[in-house]
This record gives structure tokens, C-alpha cells and sequence, in this order.
């Protein structure tokens, strides 16, 4: 299935629409293509880019002076965890190829009555991915299922297993995401393909976000069925433009531009004393769960508050086209969070609405907001 072409324009593998062209591009079906292909580039001391989904990610406009790989291996196996098999309960091993897309792969093990993976639904992009950036949403992450990866380390030249304890996952990072060394945009691991554990039960794990509980009207902690648990999720995504939708231009975007900051004790002291100067002394900041000792606030609260409403226009636009906001990045009309590319953008207008998002936080409540997606020749 191996396919290679030059000068493949990569704005049209993005959700958000963006990227130049790709100087050598690969579609790779099997493993051994992707291995046969990254061991030639890195012998040709070349750049590379392993490309799945592209919904989180911000290519650059002049594109990408190296090889990518499009990731397109499939592949999804069952096998009960135990070997007394099981029903309801039973724990069940699912390993899925890097190249099947994610949500498919989340409506599949709802349909088949496992539970570990329904409040994943309606991300964008492939299997592959999700431990690099250990995915997560409304309460879930990919962390909590994912028991080995295999991946090719392009340090030892060999395909390994990675058990979960071997990942260093970490609220949306892994030890795939922190061996990526600027410049390079691929680190020393190259995901193959990963193995969940999953539970045999048609109700959910405990619920643990109360937007998603409210709206499957159960207490936080606990279960619905799958089916309505996914449904809601979807319902909950669609209403932030998060589900991608070609009819909806606040889809067009790489989810989450920014993450929400985890905090100390003595940061979190200065940001309620920097939101009670702004916002008023009886204002309360919405936060989560996080490890012992630090605080994880809202970066969408926190984005708003310093004055960005939704449809926020960047200031940047094309330089070719002179129409007033033609060309320009801007805020979702639905959420805060997701920067958007409504038709016209280019990268440049993203990466400079981040800049002018990030600096406006950081100077109003001392809080440096991460941005999330992977920047591809592009810097904030």
C-alpha cells in the first residue's frame, strides 16, 4: 500500500486546514513500511514528521522540508485479559493499530459493551496518538486503559514494548511527547499500536465530570449505560464545535489550542489574589481534580476573564487578500479554547491569536497558558 508522492500540499490532512507542502510524502499500511521509512530518513539525517489524524496540529505555511509519513495501518484484536474468558465484568485486552481512527475505534468498544473508553468520544484523529498526548476528556484519559505500547525506537532501532509504568503519562504528556527535542516535530518513539485493558459491562465507568453528569442526570461517581454516555459526550463535544462537522467552521480546528494550568500552592494563592483585584473578592475559580498539592484551573475561564469573548478576531490576516477579516484566526464561536480557522487563515494568523491569547493571560493573572497542539515550523 506504500504510496509516495512530493509537494503534497498538508493543509488538506489538518482539521484545521493549514500547512504547506510536504517535500517527500509516504501513506504507509504496515509497520514495516512506517519502520522502512523512518530508518531511511533518519539515515539520510532528515526531517520527519509522522502524521495521523492532523487534529492536533499547526503546519507551518511554507510546509515541511523532510519526509512525512501518513500513518494508515489497521488492525483492531480482542482477547479476554483472563484466561477464563468472562462475562459481565471480565477484564478484555483490545490492541489497535496506530493507523484506526480513534472514534471509531471508541464507537466500536460501545457497541461491543466495553467500558473504559466512552467519554473519549468524538476526538478527532488516530489510535496512534492518543498515548503520546494521553488524551483525555470529561474525566477519562487514554492512561487510565492503556496497558503496553509498541512503538519503534528510533535511538535503539528496534521495535519495543512499553508497559504503561515505561510511558510517563501525565496530565496530556507522556514520555513519547517529552522526547520530542526541538526542532524536531517526532521524537524517539514511534507508535505502532496499543493495547487496552477494558471492562465487559454495558454501563459506564464512574462518572467524574459534572457537565457530563448533570447532563445524563446521574451524581457525579456514578454509571449510565454506554450508549447514553457517548451520546451525551457527542452532544456536549457538538455544542463546543469539538466534533468535526464540515458544515460547522468552529470545527475547524486542532480541539484545545491551550491546556489548563496546574498550579502549586503558592501560584494558586497569587491567581486568586490576581482574580479577586479584577474579578471581585467573592468571584470563584473553577478548578479540578490534580495531584496532591496543586490545583488545575480552567484555561477557558481564565482566557475570558481576561477579556477574549467568543469569535474573538486575531488582528493578523493573509497578506493576499485585503477583504476586512478575511484571512484572519479567531476564537470559536462555541468555546474559548479552540482557535479556529474559518476559511482563509493561515498558520501565521493561529500562531499569532495564540500569542496575543497567551500574553494577555499572563499579564493580567501571571498564569503562562501551554499551548496543546504539536507546532510544526511554527512558534509562539
Amino acid at each position: 500500500m506504500r504510496s509516495v508522492r512530493e509537494q503534497v500540499l498538508l493543509s488538506g490532512f489538518t482539521t484545521l486546514g493549514l500547512g504547506g507542502p510536504a517535500q517527500r510524502f509516504v501513506e504507509a499500511g504496515t509497520d514495516q513500511e512506517i519502520i522502512a521509512e523512518v530508518r531511511a530518513a533518519d539515515e539520510r539525517g532528515e526531517p520527519l514528521l509522522v502524521l495521523g489524524g492532523g487534529s492536533n496540529l499547526v503546519i507551518a505555511d511554507d510546509g515541511f522540508p523532510g519526509t512525512v509519513i501518513r500513518v494508515a495501518t489497521k488492525g483492531i484484536r480482542r482477547v479476554p485479559a483472563k484466561a477464563d474468558g468472562g462475562g459481565p465484568g471480565a477484564p478484555v485486552a483490545l490492541t489497535v493499530a496506530a493507523g484506526e481512527e480513534w472514534d471509531a475505534v471508541v464507537a466500536s468498544c460501545v457497541a461491543a459493551e466495553l467500558a473504559g473508553l466512552e467519554c473519549l468520544s468524538g476526538i478527532p484523529g488516530l489510535a496512534g496518538a492518543t498515548p503520546i498526548q494521553n488524551v483525555g476528556a470529561y474525566g477519562q484519559e487514554v492512561a487510565e486503559t492503556i496497558t503496553t505500547v509498541s512503538a519503534y525506537d528510533r535511538a535503539r532501532c528496534e521495535v519495543v514494548e512499553l508497559a504503561a509504568g515505561d510511558c510517563g503519562f501525565g496530565y496530556r504528556t507522556s514520555a513519547f511527547k517529552r522526547s520530542i527535542a526541538a526542532p524536531a516535530v517526532t521524537g524517539r518513539f514511534v507508535v505502532l499500536g496499543v493495547t487496552f485493558r477494558l471492562t465487559a459491562d454495558r454501563f459506564s465507568r464512574p462518572v467524574r465530570y459534572t457537565e457530563l453528569a448533570t447532563s445524563l442526570g446521574v451524581d457525579e461517581g456514578g454509571s449510565a449505560p454506554l450508549g447514553d454516555v457517548r451520546a451525551a459526550v457527542l452532544g456536549l463535544r457538538r455544542s463546543k464545535g469539538m466534533v468535526l462537522d464540515a458544515g460547522d467552521p468552529d470545527s475547524r480546528s486542532a480541539g484545545s489550542f491551550f491546556t489548563n494550568p496546574v498550579l502549586d500552592t503558592a501560584r494558586f494563592a497569587a491567581l486568586r489574589r490576581a482574580v479577586a483585584l479584577r474579578c471581585g473578592p467573592d468571584v470563584r475559580i473553577p478548578q479540578f481534580p490534580a495531584e496532591p498539592g496543586h490545583v488545575k484551573v480552567s484555561a477557558a475561564w481564565l482566557i475570558a476573564q481576561a477579556g477574549f469573548r467568543k469569535g474573538h478576531e486575531g488582528t493578523a490576516s493573509s497578506p493576499d487578500d485585503g477583504r476586512p477579516g478575511a484571512g484572519r484566526a479567531r476564537i470559536s464561536a462555541k468555546h474559548t479554547l479552540a482557535l479556529v480557522n474559518p476559511g482563509g487563515a493561515s498558520a501565521a494568523a493561529v500562531a499569532s491569536l495564540a500569542r496575543e491569547i497567551r500574553d494577555r493571560v499572563r499579564d493580567v493573572f501571571g498564569v503562562e497558558l501551554a499551548h496543546e497542539p504539536v507546532l510544526v515550523g511554527v512558534s509562539l
